[in-house]
């Protein structure tokens, strides 16, 4: 981890061959566009630079982030789109064999990393998971933190896609993740295993899949976004 701060004698797009784009606050602010975030980004890909989209949000599709950052003037595949569900995946991936019952509590986009990471999605401890996968959604509810509770009880690996306690909505912030993962901590006394920020691991995936080799951060929290890839060593930069 760097003691100081870092310079660059030449454009940072010249610099570094990818950056690793936090969505909100850096490339939108919920619904609404940040004034030049998409004409920087674009600026940026037009002199070279790639771009990946790192968002520690684990209940939406790649495909539908991409979506509206397009409809945003920031034209992106879900290709470029790497969220705490993929991290999440892969770290189940980690201890797990293709198959395995894991008991997912999340939204849309954590059901379908899980299942394309080659595993079996239930939604009951009853089913004798191996793994509980936990990801923010706003429709969770008591019953599915307490069939959480159950199998982790019971033995199953606790894998949270990130542990942030707040989030940022339209309305000011909310309940993240992590809140919600407290509640099955507490009712269990297992502390879960994290794939999101401000772990390194969703960084690492995004350089490893688009075979970077000078990666740039760009995020708006020094908790998370930025606190991440000082643990892998990856040059970081806050707006």
């Amino acid at each position: 981890m760097s003691a100081g701060l870092l310079a660059s004698a030449e454009p940072l797009a010249q610099r570094y061959d990818l950056a690793l784009v936090d969505l909100d606050g850096v490339a939108y602010r919920g619904h609404d566009p940040i004034p030049h975030a998409a004409e920087s980004l674009t600026g940026a890909r037009t002199a070279g630079m790639r771009l990946v989209f790192v968002t520690n949000n684990a209940s939406r599709e790649p495909g539908s982030v991409a979506q509206q950052l397009t409809g945003l003037s920031i034209p992106a595949t879900a290709e470029e789109v790497m969220t705490a569900a993929q991290a999440a995946a892969a770290l189940l991936r980690t201890r797990l064999e293709p198959g395995a019952r894991v008991l997912v509590v999340g939204g849309a986009g954590l059901v379908t990393a899980v299942r394309e990471a080659g595993f079996e999605v239930v939604r009951t401890a009853d089913a004798e998971p191996v793994a509980v996968a936990q990801g923010f959604a706003p429709q969770l509810g008591w019953e599915q933190l307490a069939e959480a509770a159950y199998a982790v009880r019971r033995g199953a690996w606790h894998v949270a896609s990130n542990l942030d306690m707040s989030l940022p909505t339209e309305r000011g912030f909310a309940p993240g993740n992590g809140a919600l993962v407290g509640a099955v901590q507490a009712a269990t006394g297992v502390t879960p295993d994290s794939a999101g920020k401000p772990t390194p691991a969703m960084y690492r995936l995004a350089v490893e899949r688009a075979g970077a080799t000078a990666p740039l951060v760009i995020g708006d929290r020094l908790d998370t976004d930025l606190a991440a890839p000082a643990r892998a060593a990856i040059p970081g930069c806050t707006c």
